[in-house]
């Protein structure tokens, strides 16, 4: 299963920078000084819960690198704790598109996973939300693939890990399908996550779950490395 998982990652990410070199294929904007608008969308971890701070969630620290390229940048974070898939679906998504972004992220799917959606409602919500953002926006639409809920303290050696676990690359599975099917960025968060924090604890707050501020830092890193190649020339 994860072996698979890795493969179509893989795949899915080479098909996105493929994409990006498509004409016509959304692009930040080239001049500096545009009032460019970013939308975030999802759960917890786009609210920030775990950050000691505002400033210090992954999507604060995504401003801020915007920021050093667009001065005027702006951000609106819709981003809700306890959010699922139909709640960005139904409660986010009409907000954002009013918003005419240049960027939306969107982190969804953990909520889904520990409130037992089923994989094909999660595929449902997730193709209808990444369809409107491509055809009724011109943003570039970035979307993560779930960390490993697994290896998180909250999880890891419990009954519920392996559940859990298997989900996370189940769910993953739509997420890079379905990012394929709409030209959307994908950021990697599975693999490092897999890596990373069981070597470094430091990356998961004090509630066992979520990123802690240097969890956050590291979030944000990946997901410029992907953003910083929609800027254009």
């Amino acid at each position: 299963m994860r072996a698979w998982l890795a493969g179509l990652i893989a795949l899915s990410l080479c098909a996105g920078c493929s994409w990006s070199r498509t004409a016509g294929a959304p692009m930040l904007p080239a001049d500096r000084n545009a009032p460019l608008v970013y939308a975030a969308l999802g759960d917890s971890t786009v609210e920030g819960v775990g950050a000691s701070s505002a400033a210090a969630n992954y999507v604060s620290r995504l401003h801020a690198r915007l920021r050093e390229r667009y001065p005027e940048a702006r951000l609106v974070n819709l981003g809700v704790g306890g959010a699922t898939s139909r709640d960005v679906l139904e409660e986010q998504l009409e907000r954002a598109v009013a918003l005419h972004p240049h960027l939306v992220t969107l982190s969804i799917g953990p909520n889904d996973i520990t409130g037992k959606v089923p994989v094909e409602a999660y595929a449902d919500n997730l193709d209808a939300i990444l369809g409107r953002l491509a055809t009724q926006t011109r943003a570039v639409v970035v979307v993560n693939l779930l960390p490993d809920l697994a290896i998180t303290p909250r999880f890891r050696g419990g009954d519920a890990a392996e559940v859990v676990g298997r989900l996370s690359a189940e769910f993953n599975q739509v997420v890079a399908r379905t990012a394929q099917r709409h030209g959307t960025v994908v950021v990697d968060l599975y693999g490092p996550s897999r890596r990373e924090v069981p070597e470094r604890p430091e990356l998961v707050a004090a509630d066992g779950y979520h990123p802690s501020d240097l969890g956050y830092a590291r979030w944000a890193e990946l997901m410029w490395d992907a953003v910083v190649t929609r800027i254009g020339s």
